[in-house]
This record gives C-alpha cells, structure tokens and sequence, in this order.
C-alpha cells in the first residue's frame, strides 16, 4: 500500500458515517436520553417528595425557557463549529484548548455516570413483570446484563438504525405518557378540581426551590446531545437547531403537563403526601384506577423501553466523545477507529461497554444496593455534571462570539448567551447549595462534597493535560477542537 493509500484509509477509518440523520432522528435521540417516563415517574415524584413544594410544574417551564435562551447561543455556534465532542470543541474554540480538554474529562464522567446509572434501576424496574409473566425474579444484575448487552450491540449498528430503534420505543413511551396524562384530567379529585395552583410562583419560591431545581435540571440532560450528532446529519445548519429546538420544546412540555396531571386525581394538597408514600408507583397506580390493570402494566414494560432508550441514546453519546478526543489524538488515536460498513465509533462503544460491565460487577459483588447507590447518586451526580458542562459551555459560546464579532445578530451572540450564563451559573450554585436534598442524604454527608470534588478534580487534571500537550506535542495541541479538520491535517 503507498503512503498516500495508507493515508487516505487511516482518515476513512476515524471518519463518522455521513449523512445518515435527518431531523425527526435527532429529535429522537435527544428526548430518548432525556427519559420522558422515567422523569415523569421517577424524578417528579421525588421532587414532590423530597422538597415538599408543589410548584414542580412551574418549575419544569423556567428550566425550559433558561434551557432555550442557552439553546440560542449553543446552535448558532454550531454553524461554525461542527464535531462530535459538542461541549469539547466549544469550549475550546471559546475559552481555550486546555478548558476544552478539562471539559472533555467532565463530559466523560457526567455521561458516564447518567448512562450506568440506569443499569441501577433497570432491575427494579423489569424484575415485577418477570414475577408476573414467569413466576421468576431474577438478581437486577441479571438482568441489567441483558440490556447492557443490548446497548452494546446496537452501538456497533448503524447511527439510522440506532435512530429507528429509538424512535419506535420514544413514540410509544410518548403516546403512553399523553394517554395517562388524559386519564388523570378526566378523573379530578372532588377538593381540588383542575387547580392551577402548581403555576402559582408563590408555590415554587418557597424555602426548597434550589433543591427543586436542582432535582428537575437533570430531567434535562440530554437535550443538548443533538450537536454531537452534527457529523452525521444531513444537513448540520439546519438539522441541528430545528433538532434543538423541537426536542426542548416538547420535553419541557411534557414534563409541565404531565406533573400537573399528576396533581389532578390527587389533589394539589395531597400530592406531597402520595409521592411520599408511593413513590414512582404513583404514576402506575393511578393508571391502574383509572385505566385498568392491563394498562398499567403496559405503562410497567414502556418504563423499562424508556430505560432502555435512555442507555441507547447516552451510550451513542459517549461513543461520539471517545472517537472526537482519539481523532484529535487528546486520546490515543486507536479511540478514533470506526467500523467501515456501520461508520459507528467502534473502540469508543466498546470501551463505554466494558466501563458498564465493570460497573454492573463491582456493584453486585458487593451486594450494593442499585437503586439507591447506583440510579439515585451516580445519576444525580451525572445530572450535575451535564448542569456544569451547560454552564461552561454557554460562557464559552458568549467568548467565541465576542472575538468573533459581527458574524451573527446581536441576540444570537451577545444577549441570549449572556443572560443564558447568569442564569445557568444560578441554577449551578443552587444544585450545589441542595445537593444534599438531590442526593437524598444528610446535610453533612460527605457525599454532597466527595462527588462534586471529583469534577473539580476532572477539571483541573484536564487543564494540567492541555497544558502538557502545549508544551510536549504542539501539533496535537493544534488540533485540539478541529474535528475532522484534526484527521486532514494529519494526513496531509
């Protein structure tokens, strides 16, 4: 083979197949890692729960509209910056490579954890209709092997066929969310009727509202993954935004209404109370009264497919990260290969897997419990670390735009980004100050501390990394936020 053959397949294999996405797919991966029925069953229970405040509805909408002003800013740079590694490569370009570098560790770790936090509660959440169906209860390791194993495969798929997978699971879980919604507005408790109470900022701006916040945040996460799509849509200008905006639209949407709806049958009074004592039983059990048994349970096998889209969509995620750092050699460039016939980031999905496994192992050999100590803090702690790779990145897109100016309008660029950063630095110090509630441990647990630490950790090894590879591998340095420009110029 010539030198100029061997380099030409080199930069074949560390590229991303194109134009395999359109919009509608997208959309399906960014609102498939945000989880719909898992939020609304999980997280919205706990934060009526845990806080005690009604106003999670209210909640939901301000997070959507901080969501958007950050939306603004974040699509508009990706018309001049395209990669896979999305926070990785803005903050680079926007506060300098070695920030890029640290954001990258974050990402990591952030994504990571949200992806194996949903090994934790994908047991619990299937092992009643093995019960049911087979008279069997399988170990939860069991069976968050078999969905691992899954996850695992279809990463090395095709992204369309990734896409299609998840559009069929989302559109069902969706459907089945909006019929549930319907069956609670139609069943209104007799104290209470249709209160909008729940909108009333004077029940959200109570003592509780950071930690409110801080819990529905991370409802989010995921919303932000269309960009690091960008490399295999068909037409990244417009794709991305459209993507964007259309998921955040509908998420926040759904989790206003649905958290609403859930107050409906139970009264805004007694809302507290019952997702105390029920937990996210609470959603099923209400289906249950009002739908019958058999839709419930169908509701039962749509929150494990919402699980189950959830780690499908954060596991092509996280691919995409590993092969975007090995391409631009921040990583060994071994972690930029794909796999020719599917264009899948193959050494990335495999090492996200074996990262799972491990995971999955450590915890059921030492008989931890999954639910608490697996889905419950390692998922929060992901939860917090998407919210800081928000907040960094949109003070990185108000940078790049202030040294570039005048390619964009002034909302886009200066203002939107702006208040998005003063916004997304609030909600950050809250989610901090709450943490404790989040984690659901006490005040002066050491876990409220530990787990914050390590992204601070993250972030300054990846600073001291940048730097290092500034001072010993300046071409490397160089291509650090490129993206595919990173594999041309290595080959050329």
């Amino acid at each position: 083979m010539s030198l100029t053959e061997h380099r030409t397949t080199s930069a074949v294999s560390a590229a991303l197949a194109k134009d395999r996405l359109g919009v509608p797919s997208v959309v399906f991966f960014v609102i498939s890692a945000a989880a719909p029925l898992t939020v609304i069953a999980g997280v919205v229970s706990t934060a009526y729960a845990a806080t005690g405040v009604t106003g999670v509805p209210l909640a939901f909408v301000l997070l959507g509209a901080i969501l958007g002003l950050f939306a603004v800013g974040y699509v508009t740079m990706a018309r001049y910056v395209v990669n896979a590694g999305a926070f990785y490569a803005y903050t680079a370009k926007g506060l300098g490579r070695p920030v890029g570098v640290a954001t990258a560790w974050v990402a990591l770790l952030a994504y990571n954890a949200l992806q194996v936090g949903l090994y934790g509660v994908i047991g619990s959440a299937a092992e009643p209709l093995f019960v049911d169906w087979f008279g069997i209860s399988p170990p939860w390791w069991v069976i968050a092997l078999a969905f691992w194993a899954l996850t695992g495969v279809l990463g090395l798929m095709r992204v369309d066929v990734n896409g299609k997978v998840l559009s069929v699971l989302l559109l069902t879980e969706v459907a089945v969310v909006v019929v549930f919604d319907i069956a609670d507005l139609l069943h209104p408790a007799a104290s209470a009727g249709y209160s909008l109470e729940v909108f009333n900022p004077g029940n959200l701006f109570v003592p509780g509202v950071g930690a409110v916040i801080a819990i529905c945040v991370a409802s989010f996460s995921g919303f932000e993954s269309s960009v690091v799509f960008s490399e295999e849509t068909k037409d990244p200008r417009r794709t991305v935004p459209l993507a964007t905006y259309v998921a955040l639209v509908v998420i926040s949407a759904l989790y206003a209404l649905s958290s609403w709806a859930l107050t409906v049958p139970v009264g805004v009074d007694r809302i507290v109370d019952a997702s105390r004592e029920q937990g996210p039983e609470l959603l099923f059990a209400l289906a249950g009264q009002h739908l019958g048994p058999t839709i419930a349970t169908i509701g039962s096998v749509l929150f494990v497919t919402s699980i189950v889209a959830a780690m499908i969509a954060f596991h092509n995620t996280i691919a995409r990260y590993i092969f975007a750092l090995g391409r631009e050699n921040v990583l060994p460039a071994g972690f930029a290969r794909t796999n020719p016939p599917t264009g899948a980031p193959i050494i990335g999905s495999l090492t996200q897997s074996v990262f799972g496994l491990a995971v999955i192992v450590v915890y059921a050999a030492f008989d931890l419990d999954p639910l608490v100590h697996l889905f419950f803090t390692i998922g929060s702690f992901g939860g917090l670390g998407v919210l800081l790779l928000l907040t960094g990145t949109s003070v990185a897109v108000l940078a790049f735009f202030l040294k570039t100016p005048g390619v964009e309008n002034v909302w886009r660029t200066r203002i939107a980004p702006a208040i998005a950063s003063v916004l997304l630095i609030v909600v950050l110090g809250l989610a901090l100050v709450n943490f404790d509630t989040v984690l659901g441990v006490a005040p002066d647990s050491l876990l409220r501390w530990v787990l914050p630490a390590a992204y601070f950790a993250a972030i300054g090894l990846g600073v001291a990394w940048g730097l290092a590879l500034r001072r010993n591998r300046p071409g490397v340095y160089a291509n650090i936020g490129l993206g595919a420009q990173a594999a041309v110029r290595r080959s050329s």
